[in-house]
């Protein structure tokens, strides 16, 4: 049990934690059609953590997030004038931008420093989940003693207090992103601005994407704005219901990932484990497949064979 609180419960907390935090805001980003803006921020703010070490000359949090989320609002600014002065579909300025800005990290780590620091672009991708570690940690009862808990590595803490900060937000304005999400123009006859709704889900998902990139990657980051709120919607027609699904399927999604990334190589009889953060996308990928099968309403499975019972009926 030592072993399991100092080595996989901070993994394991890290990739839930960034996983509900990006699922919860994936549902408006799907409703809305902006897939997209989760994957773009995912990318851009990889020169931003580079130039954020580079200034600071460290790997603290403090100064990376801060040269990310820097990048991330560069980044909007851009795909905005893009989309104006060129006037392209916001969805093709939106691909003109991330992978601009994320070969220019590319570029950064590979001829500067940073890449000698556990900063590299194998981290950009996968993140470091298996580095979180709670050596504190000797028994359960450390889960319930606040100056334990406060051990906990740093990015486990980040990443609760932003996951925390987007339910409150969500629960605060449901009604405000649910009208603009689904009837933007009644939402303006009730007085409710969309432009406002959208640059706070924005703001918000810049917020999650840059406070989890570091962690975890950008792998994992694109896969949870999108996967569990695509799962959810396959299941439900309620927003609320859907909230809740999609937050059920990033618990699952990221405590399943890890042990199966962790353990599962074990339990065939192999030596080694597998990156967590992707196998925690390959989870969510796979949740979202079986959706996709077997949803009562929606799903291929399904609907071929109510339409084959209904055939045989008639």
């Amino acid at each position: 049990m030592e072993i399991f609180l100092q080595y996989d419960l901070p993994s394991i907390l890290l990739g839930t934690f960034a996983a509900l935090a990006c699922g919860l805001l994936g549902n408006f980003l799907v409703l809305r059609r902006q897939a997209l803006m989760g994957d773009t921020i995912s990318h851009v703010v990889l020169p931003g953590i580079v130039v954020g070490f580079l200034v600071s000359h460290n790997t603290s949090s403090l100064p990376m997030m801060l040269g990310a989320g820097a990048a991330a609002v560069v980044s909007v600014m851009l795909i905005e004038l893009i989309r104006r002065l060129g006037n392209i579909e916001s969805g093709a300025a939106m691909g003109v931008v991330f992978t601009t800005m994320f070969a220019l990290g590319v570029v950064l780590l590979e001829q500067t420093g940073a890449a000698g620091v556990h900063l590299d672009v194998e981290h950009a991708l996968y993140g470091n989940l298996e580095s979180a570690l709670w050596l504190e940690a000797t028994s359960l009862n450390d889960l319930l003693d606040w100056h334990k808990l406060m051990l906990l590595p740093d990015e486990v803490k980040q990443l609760f207090v932003v996951t925390l900060l987007i339910l409150i937000v969500i629960v605060v304005f449901y009604k405000e992103f649910k009208l603009t999400s689904f009837d933007p123009l009644l939402a303006t006859t009730l007085g409710f601005s969309p432009k406002i709704m959208s640059l706070l889900l924005i703001v918000m998902v810049a917020v999650a994407a840059v406070a989890a990139f570091t962690a975890v990657g950008s792998i994992l980051v694109i896969a949870m704005f999108i996967c569990p709120a695509a799962t959810a919607r396959m299941l439900t027609d309620k927003l609320s219901t859907q909230l809740f699904i999609s937050g059920v399927v990033s618990l699952l999604s990221g405590v399943g990932g890890y042990i199966l990334a962790a353990f599962g190589p074990l339990w065939l009889g192999y030596d080694f484990s597998v990156s967590a953060a992707g196998m925690i996308a390959v989870t969510a990928g796979a949740l979202q497949v079986l959706a996709m099968l077997f949803a009562p309403r929606y799903g291929i499975l399904t609907r071929r064979w109510q339409q084959k019972h209904s055939a045989l009926a008639n």
